[in-house]
């Protein structure tokens, strides 16, 4: 038995998808713990391209349980959507393939209301989040005025807590933004129909999870967006609205620590963020564009064009630190294919001082002018490699330095969209 947590080391849009899919096949239970469907992960298999937002990835395998935990907030439209694309391609969910805890709070229309409003009266000093009313939803659960997928269950206790909630979220919205009120009739009406299509899944997963961990079941839980956008750990104000780190995994599903075995980071092999906020290494150049152009840096959730730039150890060691990381997975390797010259950042420089974590103020982080060690690149194409010893001898120097100064051996290496464009150097789940 093994448990294992995948999360990213960067701001997102990893590859971590791909990895889950991967990794699937030795796996029982596939857990998401955290964050909403602000989140996109994007697979593509025997030449199918499938997006997913709230569902885990590795439902596209037969056999195993897939399982939504307390620690995400839910939007039960995009849930069920989802389903039923999944459906129509022949992937049927049902009951024994994924289970919503019952204890997961839920997105409403007030929150997504809210969310668009207060990113337009921002204006210029706009976050930049994805309008999906995640933020909101997470203020409601940490100011113990949320609504959970039990309360969609109880006819009654979702009247009178849909009534206080739509009370001062119309007065917010009419009086502080401008905006029209939300109708609770309709809302009522709405959601409590998606209750009854929802309770066949409804469960505790924090039960089924220790049930597996008894039974010597594989558990693989999947993390969603980056370490740096933790709220806590993060470039904050520019961050998500949950914890994203491996910690995570344990509160937002119910598991304890002691029974996590390992933790793997996702790392792209250059550094791609959205939206606001500090990015040291960014490239506003050609190579930042071919990088966008090759690599399809589009976001899947919104499809904003990605910033790209340099791979940042300095932004990676400190993911190292705070996911205690056991191993590495390097995505989009092949992206970076026909670069004459490529560049690690190692260091930074701020006001002076040479650092190797990524400061808390904003100001600083955005003052940090990195170091760079540069590389030879390589003009192979990488998609059709299988092991480490068919990789070009410029590839392995840039995934060994990345290996030192992360001080975290690499298990895998993606070198394709595909699930089979992939060398696993070692199983996490192996022992």
């Amino acid at each position: 038995m093994a448990t294992v947590v995948i999360i990213g080391t960067q701001w997102g849009d990893e590859g971590k998808g791909k990895i889950v899919d991967l990794l699937t096949e030795k796996a029982d239970y596939v857990v998401r713990f955290q964050g909403g469907n602000n989140a996109g992960h994007t697979l593509v298999v025997n030449g199918e391209k499938y997006v997913f937002h709230l569902i885990p990835s590795g439902i596209l395998h037969p056999g195993k349980l897939c399982m939504i935990g307390n620690g995400v907030v839910l939007d039960p439209a995009v849930l069920i959507k989802e389903m039923e694309k999944l459906a129509a391609a022949g992937i049927p969910v049902t009951p024994d393939k994924l289970v919503l805890s019952l204890y997961t709070h839920v997105i409403m229309p007030y929150h997504r209301a809210i969310d668009v409003a207060r990113e337009k009266k921002k204006g210029k000093t706009a976050i930049g989040t994805t309008g999906r009313g995640i933020g909101p939803c997470y203020e409601d659960k940490a100011g113990r005025g949320g609504i959970r997928v039990h309360d969609l269950l109880d006819r009654s206790t979702f009247r009178q807590k849909l009534e206080a909630g739509i009370e001062e979220k119309n007065f917010i919205l009419e009086r502080y933004f401008g905006e029209k009120p939300l109708d609770i009739a309709a809302i009522e009406a709405e959601y409590l129909e998606y209750g009854e299509r929802l309770r066949p899944f409804t469960g505790n997963v924090s039960e089924t999870l220790q049930l597996a961990v008894a039974q010597g079941q594989n558990i693989l839980f999947e993390g969603a967006q980056g370490t740096h956008l933790d709220i806590d750990h993060g470039t904050y104000p520019y961050v998500t609205s949950s914890n994203t780190v491996a910690g995570n995994a344990c509160c937002g599903s119910g598991i304890g620590p002691t029974r996590i075995d390992k933790v793997v980071g996702i790392v792209k092999a250059y550094t791609t963020r959205v939206g606001g906020g500090p990015f040291p290494s960014e490239l506003l150049d050609e190579t930042g564009d071919r990088i966008r152009k090759v690599g399809g840096e589009f976001g899947a959730t919104t499809g904003r064009p990605r910033r790209c730039g340099w791979l940042d150890m300095v932004v990676v060691k400190s993911s190292v630190r705070l996911n205690g990381l056991s191993g590495m997975v390097i995505t989009k390797l092949d992206v970076l294919t026909g670069i004459p010259k490529l560049k690690i950042a190692v260091s930074y420089t701020c006001r002076g001082h040479k650092i190797d974590a990524v400061p808390p103020e904003l100001d600083a982080v955005e003052a940090c002018r990195p170091a760079f060690e540069e590389f030879d690149g390589w003009e192979e194409d990488l998609t059709g490699i299988r092991s480490w010893d068919e990789l070009p001898p410029a590839a392995k120097v840039y995934l060994r330095a990345i290996e030192e100064h992360a001080g975290v051996p690499i298990n895998i290496v993606s070198v394709g969209a595909g699930r089979n464009e992939t060398l696993i150097i070692r199983n996490p789940f192996d022992k």
